[in-house]
């Protein structure tokens, strides 16, 4: 069995990896979604700003290996008005801590949008979710991609996607063998 652990290198190279292979963490960690919806594109003062200062959000953490921020990716879409984030966050804590954090871009932008953003009127909205995910209470499977999702994150184990890890339900089994007679190991 080949266990590896991606470098950093390795990531942000974009190689694809031409097999099916599972990402494997050894403790729980959040999903965050994070995004943002032009809804008066003519709008661009009460727009732009937060468009502008995500992107600068997501590099203040990534450039800090102490946030506990894992892994960011930008999602767009549906349409050209939505535009965010799916994180991997070490904990909730972190993420909480850094949303509160005055001396780091998320808090006063989270102020003025609330403060003069909504006041005004509907422009823009924003949203997100946050989800707890518990080891082993997850699955993934990935089939000739470069890195990506929780696969991409510091201190994953990505595993071949073979024998006891073939299927969503065997992965999800954490373990106790195929299930699918489909699949035989």
């Amino acid at each position: 069995m080949m266990l590896s652990v991606m470098s950093q290198q390795e990531c942000s190279t974009g190689e694809v990896r031409e097999q099916k292979v599972t990402a494997e963490r050894d403790d729980e960690f959040v999903v965050f979604h994070i995004g943002m919806r032009i809804n008066a594109f003519w709008k661009i003062h009460r727009w732009l700003p937060l468009l502008l200062v995500a992107p600068r959000m997501v590099r203040e953490l990534m450039d800090n290996p102490e946030s506990g921020l894992l892994g960011s990716r930008t999602v767009l879409g549906p349409g050209v008005r939505h535009i965010g984030f799916v994180q991997y966050w070490e904990s909730f804590e972190s993420l909480r801590a850094y949303a509160r954090d005055g001396d780091r871009l998320h808090y006063p932008a989270w102020q003025e949008y609330y403060q003069h953003g909504t006041k005004a009127d509907a422009a823009v909205g924003i949203w997100h979710e946050t989800y707890l995910v518990s080891e082993g209470e997850y699955e993934t499977v990935y089939n000739n991609m470069p890195a990506h999702g929780l696969a991409a994150c510091d201190d994953t184990e990505i595993n071949p996607a073979k024998e006891q890890r073939t299927t969503a339900t065997d992965r999800l089994a954490s373990g106790h063998g195929p299930e699918d007679p489909t699949h035989p190991p």
